[in-house]
């Protein structure tokens, strides 16, 4: 959860490299402001962060390891104001000088007309011995413009810099990370701070790239902050999750906050459909209705004290059949959201009840797990018209839905989200670190909380049931959705703050609630 508080309000927007190429473009363009200026202002936040890292700074000295282009343009003004404050500095430039162009080349020309040294190494084993001379390392080799694996001079001095051992401060983004996905390019440069300028880029934010960025510092370098607005992604912060909590008025009753109907359970899995249930009344519901296996139904009764059971025709195997359709539909009549699919199980007449529910459904519901599993080879049943959608897939059943794999998906998560919102006309919420909730209309949030103790059985069961039950409370489906995820992954950095993430379970995520919500509420005022 700490990485939002990193980054200030103004800039929780999180940019492509196109985006913030465009960005740069039009500061220039439609507002006058110098390119030059631009890269005057970023590479002297470089300097100002070195410096206090730095600090004391008697005695040190700093290597400034700089590619061709704009980057390396950022990295040649801060060891211009390096050299300035008498830190011995020495720039390493993996190319030929005069490959250099445009303004990174005239701040090139200032170094040398500053008598500051510029090597031209032709190995790795020339910048290890740089580096040995040195207190810290200013990564200004790639950018963001990277689009394949790193080679060549440039993966030999990565490699240098990760076998240091020293601080290393990245420029925009560590040298190897995908701007647009956060993956690595085969090599990466392990930085202990990245001065990303303008808007943080979507790498540094989503996995793996995040694992390598260290803390991350925004730097206002000028442009505009209404060109921000058209950045299509958002970093969710706790002040936006706690905006869209629903109220909680003092005459309340058990209606005003909704009642959620739960389609879900089967034989071995009556987990998933307690998860489920009660978590739509931690999140504020005013009933829960859990609607499983007529055989279950006994055992859920006795597992659940608070939620209301019904029992379904089931088949041979004790899951929901189709012949369950005209009752459930009935029941939902009753319902302001429904939860469908978890532990629901994959027979083949359960996956024709989930296909003849979905077009009838007249109100919200969010579809999990098997629910996703059951329509997966006939996924088109999700693109006519239809009841609000939330789906909840995580990677495994998203590439399934989508036709590609769970590596395409993890790939380019963000794309993958944004094409399932798309052909489903839905919300999607894509499980895993670094959760996205996406909507048809473009927007992608990224949730910062959560921990490695969410991955566990069950987890996602809690999910679901708590983004239903925020949408009985009356939020959109997209808002339940953003506040949903916000409130599960805090729940989860609860839980193991008091426990510790090794070993953590779902019931503790879900007992969590709670005090997520609490805290949340706090954020208000």
């Amino acid at each position: 959860m700490g990485i939002y508080r990193r980054i200030p309000a103004y800039a929780r927007r999180l940019s492509t490299a196109e985006e913030m190429r465009s960005f740069d473009r039009r500061a220039t363009e439609d507002f006058g402001i110098p390119s030059l200026d631009l890269m005057e202002r970023a590479g002297r936040h470089v300097f100002e962060t070195v410096m206090k890292v730095l600090s004391p700074v008697e005695g040190r000295r700093v290597a400034v390891i700089a590619g061709k282009g704009n980057n390396g343009g950022d990295g040649f003004v801060a060891a211009r104001y390096l050299h300035e404050a008498g830190i011995g500095t020495t720039v390493i430039l993996l190319a030929r000088p005069e490959s250099v162009m445009g303004d990174a080349a005239r701040n090139l020309e200032r170094l040398y007309n500053a008598g500051i040294r510029v090597e031209v190494p032709e190995s790795g084993a020339e910048i290890a011995r740089e580096l040995k001379n040195c207190s810290l390392v200013v990564d200004a080799i790639l950018g963001t413009g990277l689009r394949g694996d790193v080679s060549g001079i440039a993966a030999d001095a990565i490699q240098a810099i990760n076998s240091s051992g020293r601080m290393v401060v990245a420029v925009d983004i560590p040298s190897g990370i995908d701007a647009n996905t956060g993956r690595v390019w085969g090599i990466c440069v392990n930085a202990h701070y990245t001065v990303t300028f303008a808007l943080p880029k979507i790498g540094l934010i989503m996995y793996p790239g995040a694992m390598h960025t260290g803390e991350i510092i925004v730097a206002d370098i000028g442009i505009p902050h209404q060109l921000y607005e058209e950045a299509g992604v958002e970093l969710v912060g706790a002040d936006a999750a706690g905006a869209l909590l629903p109220a909680r008025p003092p005459d309340a009753h058990k209606d005003t906050f909704g009642t959620v109907v739960v389609l879900a359970g089967a034989a071995g899995y009556t987990g998933a459909a307690a998860l489920s249930s009660e978590a739509v009344l931690r999140a504020g519901a005013g009933i829960s209705i859990l609607a499983t296996p007529t055989s279950l139904q006994p055992v859920m009764s006795i597992k659940l004290t608070e939620v209301i059971t019904r029992g379904l025709p089931e088949t041979d195997t004790q899951t929901i059949s189709s012949a369950a359709l005209p009752l459930a539909l009935e029941l939902c009549k009753k319902a302001s959201a429904v939860v469908l699919g978890c532990g629901l199980g994959t027979h083949a007449d359960t996956c024709r009840f989930v296909s003849g529910f979905m077009p009838l459904a007249e109100v919200p519901v969010v579809l999990d797990a098997d629910g996703l599993n059951c329509i997966a080879g006939n996924s088109s049943i999700l693109e006519g018209k239809h009841c609000n959608l939330v789906i909840t897939p995580h990677p495994g059943e998203m590439g399934r839905l989508l036709g590609i794999t769970a590596n395409d998906v993890q790939s380019d998560r963000i794309a993958a989200a944004l094409e399932a919102s798309k052909r489903f006309n839905c919300v999607t919420v894509l499980k895993g670190a670094r959760t996205l909730i996406a909507d048809n209309s473009g927007r992608v949030y990224v949730n910062p909380t959560g921990n490695s103790g969410l991955a566990t059985a069950g987890t996602g069961d809690v999910l679901a049931g708590t983004i239903g039950g925020l949408i009985s409370q009356g939020l959109r489906p997209v808002d339940a959705a953003v506040c949903g995820a916000y409130v599960h992954g805090l729940a989860g950095d609860i839980a193991a703050a008091k426990i510790g993430p090794v070993g953590m379970l779902a019931g503790d995520v879900l007992r969590s609630i709670p005090s997520a919500l609490a805290e949340l509420h706090g954020t208000r005022g």
